[in-house]
């Protein structure tokens, strides 16, 4: 914190220094008032500033402004999207008509290496700003996108420490994690964490789709990327903000289950009575004794100034999240400052950022989800002797003692330090440098009680893991700028390394503990059993290196025949010897039509502008950093000279010939603007191919050590059109609607799983487990299905008996289905994704509300099939829908296309109402707001939620572990000084 604090005192010194009057003769002061306005209507969030000063404001959701001023001063008034505008002070009133600028018909889009305006994009690109993030209680900034972009699929589950699944413009690989997720850019850092960023202290989000305006980022950007840009301090005096809100999360839903009195009445109406073991008597709802009312809150502090030549921001935010379900909670304190100067005539501009996080997580047994559900409410929390209740007989576990007696404590600390230094050479001709280093310090501590169902008879068991990731960055890169009469030129050249280094650290474990008091605080105290090997878990050190070469050249005619090329070369030590480089190269076009001569009479039309693109992209997120490399590892045991020796051996096969993932994408795009604004949009169709999939593919130990060997083999394509609408269907004085509306359709399928050296006809995924189903997969990868797809069990009813038959390969029926009579039954990619938001202003009050759903997807509900099991009544609870099951139906549970459901649903998503007061004397501006999120579902899934995570090689599948969704209400504010 000293350096922060050194910083600012030096700032506040230089802004003293630059409101020094600069004259000895009185002046007059005024207090000017007025108001901005365009055509339509009042502009909120214009700027209003006195030349040559440091003195500035910002209109109110009316476009009305207050600022001090000197007779004959000149206020400057400027927005994003129209002409600067610039009157002398010569009294106290003023209002200012702001014109459109044809130059610059909407806001400044990030892309890689620098910004541009959008009139100028030949990509596919989305900039979400700020002001249109989600509501809500976000305890990651991908959720401020949620719903907002057109082909960004984000699903969420109500636990505070799970990661969203992010998938854009659909699956492209066969990987999990990372692999199939965007890559982040934050203020120019690649690969920066996103959990350094706090939602308030993010201007805007931009998305870069296809791969035309991904190429530049080469072998990481075949998911599309994401650039994030944080809020900068505006010319003006010192701003003090504060963002602070308190929100209150319950169950949105849940799945009925027999009460104990519904379960003894059950029972008895089919001849059968609990083991008095089994009943004492009691009633319990573990649903309801699991869960609680989650208290969250989160505050924004943060401090900005900038005289022209000195800048600095800095902030503090602090998320608590508490989850609805007892032992699960999330709090982050988040610690940011940035610095700049302008030297040399502003020829040199100097920026030093640092960014801090520490989060701590505790999270509850996964088992806590199922056995809420199973365990039976006729137990007591515990006996009379103060002992958890358990009968381990029945295969279920008491869920309270789950939470009590199992501690999971998890703490990330990253540390991210940024220096950039940007050198104009010559006119148009900048020189920029970036270094960071970013240092992740990981931490986790479990411990499983004396009492711990999850590790029975083990007298407490305790777990210590440490370990640090770091990665460091260099970007070294030259922008040229020219225009030449109707000419415009913009060049870019540049050079990259990257160094990750990760899993440098340990474990170790203990077990057989005195007492539960310590928990895992002291290893040393544990008397464990004779011949116990600590577990020392399977990370391991790697360094990972990263080098790259790329280029870009940009050229615009007349401002309307558009044209970019960019061409990125990189390496990487990942791959095999044969293939560490690749080369990605991307080109677009645009042609803005409203610029032609035989549409200047068409006065309703702002802008009209055709795209083409293709580029290719690679894929090498998520890897081992020896994924290629013969490796060695534990191989069993073997017994010599009496004792028991570890024997190590070949784990892994070599490829030399290993090489990323290749994304291979054609875009169409259009783009227009009516009505001075008042309606815009765009629409996108996109061809994308991914080849040389990564899968681990049977060989032969006769030529391998090892009987898999990871190699590319198979093609993935995914097809699909967007549509983007933005309207201000009414603009006054007083009144405005905006509204938004954005779809997006994707068809996903597998190409080939084979080439001429490796072949699978399918690759079966999903194995859920149950009931005498064991080793029984639920999906397949096949060639020509989508990814996702379900093989399952034809189920046909039930026979005479009451109990469930199936369909057989051979046509014929059976209640002994086997692994033979799979079929296909579906998938669960989506056929479209929507959002709708609108937003109202009413004098001071504001009001915004957001739908978004999802059409088309499947969901295999494999919670509803495990639980509707009659069968296992005496010991397990079952839910209130077996009550219309036959009693003799053991075979009611199967994973069949039975519970094969859809996945369609429309969610009013969150709804917001505010009022901004009126200026008050030491508050720029001021404003409360209430929130509420997931107010109302729409939908035919009979689970708890239809949001099922859609990422990975198996989405779609609720199967006993699904964190229950919440519903929450919040109370914020928003205030500047």
């Amino acid at each position: 914190m000293r350096p922060v604090l050194w910083l600012t005192a030096t700032a506040f010194f230089l802004v003293s220094l630059s409101d020094a009057p600069g004259q000895t003769g009185p002046q007059e002061e005024l207090v000017v008032t007025g108001a901005i306005r365009d055509q339509l209507g009042p502009l909120p969030g214009a700027s209003v500033s006195v030349k040559n000063t440091a003195r500035g404001t910002i209109a109110d959701a009316e476009g009305r402004f207050r600022l001090d001023a000197n007779r004959n001063e000149t206020l400057v008034f400027t927005m994003i999207g129209y002409q600067t505008k610039e009157q002398t002070v010569d009294g106290t009133a003023m209002n200012i008509l702001l014109e459109t600028d044809a130059k610059s018909l909407s806001e400044v889009v990030v892309v890689g290496y620098g910004a541009s305006k959008k009139s100028d994009i030949t990509g596919s690109v989305t900039s979400v700003k700020s002001s249109e993030f989600n509501a809500g209680v976000n305890n990651a900034p991908d959720q401020l996108l949620q719903g907002k972009v057109a082909g960004l699929n984000i699903t969420r589950s109500g636990d505070p420490n799970a990661v969203p699944a992010v998938i854009l413009r659909g699956p492209s690989t066969l990987r999990s994690g990372a692999a199939q997720e965007p890559f982040y850019v934050i203020d120019g850092v690649p690969g920066a964490s996103i959990q350094l960023i706090a939602p308030n202290d993010i201007a805007s989000i931009d998305v870069l789709k296809d791969a035309s305006s991904t190429a530049i980022y080469g072998s990481r950007a075949a998911n599309g990327v994401i650039i994030v840009t944080t809020r900068r301090a505006k010319a003006g005096e010192p701003v003090v903000s504060y963002n602070g809100y308190a929100a209150v999360e319950n169950v949105s839903n849940r799945i009925e289950m027999l009460s104990a009195e519904e379960l003894r009445a059950y029972l008895a109406a089919n001849n059968r009575v609990l083991n008095p073991r089994d009943d004492d008597g009691d009633s319990h709802d573990w649903q309801k004794e699991v869960s609680r009312t989650g208290v969250s809150h989160n505050h924004n502090l943060s401090l900005s100034a900038n005289t022209g030549k000195t800048s600095y921001d800095a902030s503090v935010n602090y998320l608590n999240n508490e989850g609805v379900i007892k032992g699960s909670s999330l709090d982050r304190l988040i610690l940011r400052g940035r610095f700049g100067q302008q030297v040399f005539n502003d020829r040199l501009k100097l920026t030093l950022s640092i960014s801090h996080s520490t989060t701590n997580q505790k999270v509850p047994l996964e088992a806590v989800l199922g056995n809420m559900l199973t365990f039976l409410p006729t137990y007591n929390v515990k006996d009379t002797n103060g002992v958890y209740r358990e009968n381990f007989l029945n295969g279920v576990a008491n869920p309270i003692s789950l939470i009590d007696n199992n501690l999971d404590d998890r703490k990330t600390r990253t540390f991210l330090a940024n220096g950039n230094v940007e050198l104009t050479l010559l006119p148009g001709l900048k020189y920029t440098l970036s270094l960071s280093s970013q240092d992740e310090q990981i931490t986790r501590n479990v411990y499983f009680g004396r009492q711990s169902s999850a590790a029975q008879n083990a007298g407490g068991v305790a777990t210590r893991s440490a370990y640090a990731n770091t990665r460091q960055v260099l970007e070294t890169f030259f922008n040229y700028d020219k225009v030449l009469n109707q000419h415009t030129f913009n060049l870019l050249a540049g050079y990259s390394w990257q160094q990750d280094r990760t899993g440098e650290g340990f474990q170790t474990s203990n077990r057989g503990f005195s007492s539960d008091d310590l928990t895992y605080n002291n290893l040393g105290l544990a008397s464990p059993p004779a011949g116990y090997r600590p577990d020392y878990g399977s990370t391991t050190i790697g360094t990972l290196r990263l080098i790259s070469f790329y280029g870009r050249v940009n050229y615009a005619f007349n401002d309307k025949y558009l044209f970019q090329a960019s061409l990125r070369e990189d390496g990487s030590s990942a791959f095999g010897s044969n293939n560490r480089w690749g080369l990605f190269p991307a080109f677009s076009a645009g042609w803005r039509i409203s610029q032609e001569n035989f549409l200047q009479s068409a006065g309703f039309l702002d802008d009209l502008k055709v795209r083409v693109g293709y580029g290719v992209t690679g894929n090498s997120l998520g890897f081992n950093p020896l994924i290629s490399q013969i490796r060695y590892g534990s191989s069993g045991f073997f017994y010599y000279n009496g004792n028991l020796i570890n024997a190590i051996g070949p784990t892994q096969n070599e490829n030399p010939d290993l090489k990323w993932e290749r994304t291979a994408m054609a875009n169409v795009g259009l783009d227009f603007s009516v009505w001075r604004g008042r309606l815009s949009g765009s629409v996108d169709y996109y061809d994308k191919k991914t080849s040389d999939l990564i899968w681990d593919y049977p060989v032969s130990t006769t030529q391998y050590f090892v009987n898999t060997l990871t190699a590319n083999v198979g093609e993935m394509s995914n097809r699909g059109i967007e549509l983007q609408l933005d309207g201000v269907p009414v603009r006054t004085d007083r009144f405005s609607w905006r509204t938004s509306v954005n779809l997006a359709h994707n068809t996903n399928r597998i190409v080939s799983l084979s080439s001429d050296k490796f072949s699978l006809r399918q690759i079966p995924t999903a194995v859920l487990g149950g009931q005498g189903q064991s080793g029984n997969t639920s999906q397949i990868v096949r060639e020509g299905l989508a990814l996702g797809s379900f093989n399952l069990w034809r189920y046909l009813g039930k026979n005479e008996n009451g109990v469930s038959q199936f369909l057989k390969a051979d046509g014929t029926t059976t209640t002994s289905p086997s692994s033979l009579d799979f079929a296909y039954a579906g998938n669960a990619q989506p056929k479209l994704l929507y959002g709708w938001n609108n937003n109202f202003t009413y004098g001071n009050f504001d009001l915004n509300f957001f739908f978004r759903g999802v059409y088309g997807n499947q969901i295999l509900n494999a919670t509803r099939a495990g639980l509707n099991s009659p069968s296992t009544v005496l010991q397990r609870n079952i839910p209130q829908y077996t009550l219309t099951e036959s009693v003799n139906d053991n075979n009611a549970f199967y994973i069949s296309d039975r519970y094969l459901e859809s996945g369609s649903y429309l969610r009013l998503d969150n709804a917001t109402l505010g009022y901004t007061l009126p200026s008050l004397k030491g508050l720029k501006t001021l404003r409360v707001y209430v929130t509420g999120t997931n107010l109302v579902l729409l939908t035919n899934y009979e689970g708890i939620d239809p949001e099922i995570n859609l990422g990975g090689i198996t989405p779609g599948i609720d199967n006993r572990n699904y964190y229950p969704k919440t519903r929450s209400f919040l109370l914020g504010v928003n205030a500047s000084f």
